[in-house]
C-alpha cells in the first residue's frame, strides 16, 4: 500500500488566506472533525476507539497528536485519510490527503525513482512528466544522487525520505504522518525533523503528525493535541510558541515537553486506576 489519497470539498485556501493556526474557526480549515466517534465490533464486543473528537487543522499548520498507546491516534488518521468512516459525527477534508507510515513500505523491485513515480503513474501522468517530478522530489529530500538505488541499498532514514517524496508526489494538501520516525535512531530522526520542517514550510501543506515522543511533538508542531486513553477524546491542546528553527534538546522545548508529559502521565495513571 502506498498511502491513502483523496480530495473532498472545495480547494483549500493558500496559507496566506487561512485563519491564524489554533483559532478554531471553521473557515479556512483543511481538516474539520466534528463530534467524530469510532466503534469497532458489534454491541456484544464493541470497542470504543474514539469518542466525540473535535479538531481543526488549518492550511499550512503543523499539528501533532500525542497520547497513550491504544488511544486512537492511528484510527483518527485513518478517518482523515478516508480509509475508514466514523461511527458518528463527521470528518471533512478540503483537499487531498497523503498518509505516511512508520514503515517506509517501499516496493523492493522498484528503484527510488520508480517508487516516487508510482502515485503519479496511477494518476495518469505522462512518463516524461512523472520522471521529471520524481527527480525533483528526490532532490527535495536530498536523495537526487540515489535515484537508481533500490530500497535494500538505502539506510532506514533514506527509505523514509523516499516515502516522504512519494507522499508529496500525491499532490497532498494534508500530509498525515503516523509515527514515521519511531524506528529510527536519535541522530537520523533529528536530521529528518529538519527535513520535514523545511519541506512543510516550502510546500505550505497542512500536517497531522502522530507520535509517542512528546519532545518530537514540541520540536515540530504549531500545536500539540493530547488524546485521552481509550476511548480517545481531545483532553488538552498546547500551542507551541517557540521560535523556529527549534532543537529537540533546547531548554524551551524540554520545558514544554515536560509539562505535557506530566499531564499525559496523569492521564495514563488515571486510566489505569479505573
Amino acid at each position: 500500500m502506498i498511502g491513502a489519497s483523496r480530495r473532498t470539498g472545495p480547494p483549500a485556501p493558500s496559507p496566506a488566506q487561512a485563519p491564524a493556526p489554533g483559532t478554531g474557526a471553521a473557515q479556512g480549515a483543511l481538516v474539520r472533525i466534528v463530534e467524530a466517534s469510532k466503534v469497532f465490533g458489534d454491541t456484544t464486543n464493541a470497542v470504543h476507539a474514539l469518542d466525540r473528537i473535535d479538531l481543526i487543522v488549518h492550511a499550512g499548520e503543523f499539528v501533532c497528536l500525542v497520547g497513550a498507546s491504544g488511544c486512537g491516534k492511528s484510527t483518527l488518521l485513518s478517518l482523515v485519510a478516508g480509509l475508514d468512516r466514523p461511527s458518528a459525527g463527521s470528518v471533512e477534508v478540503a483537499g487531498r490527503t497523503s498518509l505516511m507510515f512508520q514503515e517506509a513500505a517501499l516496493f523492493p523491485w522498484l528503484t527510488t525513482t520508480g517508487n516516487v513515480e508510482l502515485p503519479l503513474r496511477l494518476d495518469g501522468v505522462a512518463r516524461a512528466a512523472r520522471r521529471a517530478r520524481a527527480q525533483e522530489l528526490l532532490r527535495l529530500v536530498n536523495l537526487g544522487d540515489f535515484d537508481r538505488k533500490r530500497p535494500h541499498e538505502l539506510s532506514g532514514g533514506m527509505r523514509q525520505r523516499v516515502a516522504l517524496a512519494r507522499a508529496l508526489a500525491q499532490r497532498a494538501d494534508v500530509l498525515l504522518m503516523d509515527e514515521p520516525f519511531g524506528a529510527l535512531d536519535a541522530m537520523t530522526r533529528d536530521v529528518l525533523h529538519d527535513e520535514v520542517e523545511r519541506i512543510w514550510r516550502d510546500a505550505g501543506v497542512g500536517v497531522l503528525f502522530v507520535t509517542h515522543n512528546v519532545r518530537e511533538a514540541v520540536r515540530l508542531g504549531d500545536r500539540v493535541v493530547m488524546l485521552s486513553s481509550r476511548p480517545g477524546r481531545v483532553i488538552a491542546e498546547f500551542p507551541v510558541d517557540i521560535r523556529r528553527p527549534r532543537r529537540i534538546d533546547s531548554p524551551e522545548v524540554a520545558t514544554l515537553a515536560a509539562s505535557i508529559t506530566d499531564q499525559l502521565r496523569a492521564e495514563v495513571m488515571r486510566h489505569g486506576a479505573l
